[in-house]
């Protein structure tokens, strides 16, 4: 499980060191039954998924089901902290809009009196689902545990139970039993089911390898199945297959000679998700990345912002992979909790291997279109610099924007210096504010009608000798003129061929979180936050340009969202 034991009550300690976010595992107890009330209106989001009010965070195992998506996820439904954790269950037809059930599983045995953690679903020959989860007992020691419908004829699933012999796997000598967690979906290859469980041990990330004929007796591996120094704690690994040459999923399971396998974990040092493209040696059962595909804080991020913990499955309906996370909240007070701050997840996302085979790609998945109601239009809009064009006719507080930027020259980007290998320390260097060469250009999202306060999501374009490097920020340091909470400039670097001067960007606009897509899908970055003055009406989207270059606004296409069914 994500240990988010950050009970942020008075004094969740963030701040900024190295480019990332910090913060105080300490736990308050005496805070975990809070009682909360609704989240306040003004950020209660409207198309994500999201409690009325309580504490959730991972999702957990999500899978399709006979015609139904489920998505579980931890949950808290005693306050708006962590603690009490149990598994929500919510299904829908359409990963958009949700009807919520009675929690999958709570704690109730010895094995997980002290927690019922992440886990994975896997769905088993003759149809038939089960969930592998982490349990955690009296003595903060962590098992492998599972759960089977306790009806399969319930559309639904509703009601699930723990079969007599869990816990299936505890932690064997040599193994940190307290830090032994979320076991992964599972895969068969030769006869046997496999499954990863995270771990760590003197500061060595590890996914240990377990095997199995019956998926109730498992063995350990000889070996781990990847580990890598200095990288902490593996939280919530993930591992697929993603083909060479097409954008549909694979089953977990397939093992054809046209593929890369994909290997994610969730860094609990870092509380950003990394993952690695390689080869998976099934003779040896062992786990290789590519060259050029780095383990750990330098290595390549499914989104460069508030994205944590996250989980794939595979959608047979529609041959895709799907990909959802928890949009980790970024800071929290004594006065949230008490009105029943809640995270959220972000919005399910296709994922697939780009043309380079150097890295993935991900697109919100096409069901949000069926949310999109009023529609504006903007194109061939020249931007000079120091001016922004206001995108009137929609709710910009709950909106989709589409749109490609035209660069007529790149002679004016500015010259690259090879030390900038951190883009998020780059974009807090060279923000929104601050004039350039080509760039910044972008989007004003949740901006106040005298852009006091506002969320820049931009692209800024540099040159070297050999290439152009394109920097895309989400910067929230402007985002709210409340003081003392946290307003990080999230960033990431988008390997794109400028041959055709374009860039394009979708920005996904929600009151309190706004998730953008730059390049296609190549970068994605996830930011909330918590504007006082650019609130529902009085929210504006505008259309900006600080560079000496300028830009032209190609194509933009803008739609009002409406509200999404959340039971």
């Amino acid at each position: 499980m994500a240990i988010w034991n950050l009970l942020w009550l008075y004094i969740l300690i963030l701040y900024v060191s190295n480019g990332r976010m910090e913060a105080s595992h300490k736990v308050y107890p005496q805070f975990q039954s809070l009682s909360a009330v609704n989240i306040r209106q003004l950020h209660h989001t409207a198309f994500h998924f999201q409690p009325p009010k309580n504490w959730i965070n991972d999702p957990n195992g999500p899978m399709y089901y006979n015609g139904i998506y489920h998505i579980f996820y931890q949950y808290n439904p005693k306050g708006a902290v962590w603690g009490n954790i149990v598994w929500g269950h919510s299904i829908s037809k359409d990963l958009i809009n949700w009807k919520e059930l009675e929690p999958a599983i709570c704690p109730s045995k010895h094995f997980d009196i002290d927690g019922a953690w992440s886990g994975s679903t896997t769905i088993l020959p003759s149809n038939k689902p089960i969930i592998l989860y982490t349990g955690v007992d009296s003595n903060g020691i962590q098992t492998q545990n599972y759960a089977v419908p306790a009806n399969l004829s319930d559309p639904y699933l509703r009601k699930w139970i723990k079969p007599g012999n869990n816990p299936l796997i505890d932690p064997e000598s040599g193994v940190n039993a307290t830090a032994f967690r979320d076991p992964s979906t599972a895969w068969w290859l030769n006869g046997r089911w496999r499954v990863l469980v995270g771990s760590e041990r003197n500061s060595r990330g590890i996914a240990y390898l377990y095997r199995s004929r019956d998926f109730i007796h498992w063995t350990k591996a000889k070996h781990p199945f990847h580990s890598a120094p200095n990288t902490g704690m593996w939280e919530c690994p993930d591992f697929y297959p993603v083909s060479l040459s097409s954008k549909e999923g694979l089953d977990p399971s397939y093992m054809g000679k046209h593929v890369k396998h994909v290997l994610k974990v969730s860094l609990d040092d870092a509380r950003y998700d990394y993952y690695t493209l390689g080869t998976y040696l099934t003779n040896e059962d062992k786990y290789v990345p590519d060259n050029a595909s780095v383990d750990g804080w330098a290595g390549l991020r499914y989104d460069y912002g508030n994205f944590y913990a996250s989980k794939t499955f595979f959608d047979p309906a529609k041959r895709r992979r799907i990909l959802w996370g928890w949009v980790n909240e970024s800071d929290f007070t004594q006065d949230d909790v008490k009105k029943g701050w809640a995270g959220i997840q972000a919005i399910p996302r296709i994922v697939w291997l780009d043309t380079n085979q150097r890295q993935l790609k991900q697109w919100p998945v096409e069901e949000l279109n069926t949310l999109r109601g009023e529609n504006v239009k903007m194109s061939h809009q020249k931007l000079k610099k120091g001016h922004h064009i206001e995108i009137q006719g929609i709710t910009a507080a709950q909106a989709d924007i589409d749109v490609t930027f035209y660069i007529p020259s790149l002679d004016k980007a500015e010259e690259f210096n090879p030390t900038w290998e951190d883009a998020q320390r780059l974009c807090a260097n060279k923000g929104s504010k601050v004039e350039g060469g080509v760039g910044p250009f972008g989007l004003l999202t949740l901006a106040s009608k005298n852009l006091e306060e506002y969320t820049a999501v931009f692209f800024r374009v540099f040159k070297t000798s050999k290439k152009h490097v394109v920097l895309l920020c989400s910067d929230a340091r402007s985002s709210s003129l409340e003081n003392g909470i946290y307003k990080p400039s999230f960033a990431g670097f988008v390997d794109v061929d400028l041959a055709d001067k374009k860039l394009s960007l979708r920005s996904l606009i929600d009151h309190s979180v706004v998730e953008s897509f730059g390049g296609g899908g190549k970068t994605c970055i996830t930011s909330r936050v918590y504007p006082t003055l650019a609130v529902l009406d009085n929210a504006h989207l505008y259309a900006f340009n600080k560079g000496d270059e300028t830009i032209i606004v190609k194509n933009l296409n803008a739609w009002s969202m409406n509200k999404a069914k959340m039971n």
